[in-house]
């Protein structure tokens, strides 16, 4: 695809052009009422079946293991929850707006995706010994445990946060930026409400705000590499290599640290013990976004 070094943005055209022929803003908002349907629904759906064949000290068992994703099970499953957001959203681009699901992708996704995301991961196993240093950092799961799961984790993850990536940096951007080249609507909006997804009071308390923007500056520089490739390549890479190198990698304690090697174990309610741990958090996955720019040439 022809690019403009000039114009960052000159392969959004292209990217957004699929969206274009129904881009009314009324059937971006029934779409993603539609998705947050299905996505609700069959993951209900699924729930009540096992569920329903489960004895109910069982029952709970795995309810509270899925909520936690502490146990390599349960992270299992959390992921494969995002199978039916997937479904949801590549259903309602065809039923809706009339356009394949592939279209959500760009061209040359899956090499851009493959490009970015090993040097990211081989960056972050080579850093861990860094990560071993703090003391706050203790041992979790095992490297045997971890990859006799890496056969069913590896493909869920890529399917957990192509999920995500298909719903934010693929439908919403390319439904707004088929109206408008403000950034402001195609890249901050769709954020926003990534972020807010994240805001959650009962892992963070009175922090919560910090992990939502976080993920709201997430958004922001996965949106950006969307745009200057025209394709949702990057953002995969960037996105899979992220959550690899938290998920099990080191991991933060009882939140989805099932097969992590490594946890940070600190109060995630005190200010004080959580702020140090976001900062570098942001500063990695703003390094990983330049080195995905560099990777790219964009």
């Amino acid at each position: 695809m022809t690019k403009d070094p000039r114009v960052p943005y000159s392969a959004l055209t292209a990217y957004c052009a699929p969206a274009r022929p129904r881009s009314e803003i009324w059937r971006l908002l029934v779409g993603l009422v539609g998705i947050v349907v299905l996505y609700l629904g069959l993951n209900w759906l699924a729930l009540a079946y096992v569920l329903s064949h489960l004895p109910p000290f069982r029952a709970a068992s795995v309810l509270q293991t899925l909520a936690a994703g502490s146990s390599p099970e349960g992270l299992m499953m959390l992921l494969a929850t995002f199978v039916p957001m997937a479904a949801a959203v590549i259903f309602v681009t065809r039923a809706l707006h009339d356009r394949a699901g592939g279209t959500l992708f760009g061209a040359q996704a899956w090499t851009n995706a493959r490009r970015v995301a090993a040097p990211l991961i081989a960056l972050a196993v080579l850093l861990l010994p860094l990560a071993l240093l703090n003391p706050d950092v203790g041992n979790a799961g095992t490297l045997a445990q971890s990859l006799r799961w890496m056969p069913l984790a590896l493909p869920l993850l890529a399917i957990q946060i192509g999920a995500e990536e298909l719903v934010f940096r693929g439908y919403m951007l390319q439904q707004l930026a088929a109206r408008t080249t403000n950034p402001i609507l195609w890249m901050v909006v769709p954020s926003a409400l990534f972020g807010a997804l994240h805001y959650s009071t009962a892992d963070f308390g009175a922090n919560a705000i910090w992990p939502a923007l976080w993920a709201f500056g997430f958004g922001c520089l996965a949106a950006d590499l969307t745009a200057r490739t025209g394709n949702l390549g990057a953002a995969l890479g960037l996105h899979f290599a992220t959550n690899f190198s938290a998920m099990f990698l080191v991991g933060l304690y009882g939140q989805l640290d099932g097969l992590a090697l490594y946890t940070v174990v600190i109060n995630t309610r005190d200010t004080a013990m959580l702020a140090p741990y976001m900062a570098i958090d942001a500063i990695a996955v703003l390094v990983s976004w330049l080195l995905a720019r560099v990777i790219l040439r964009v």
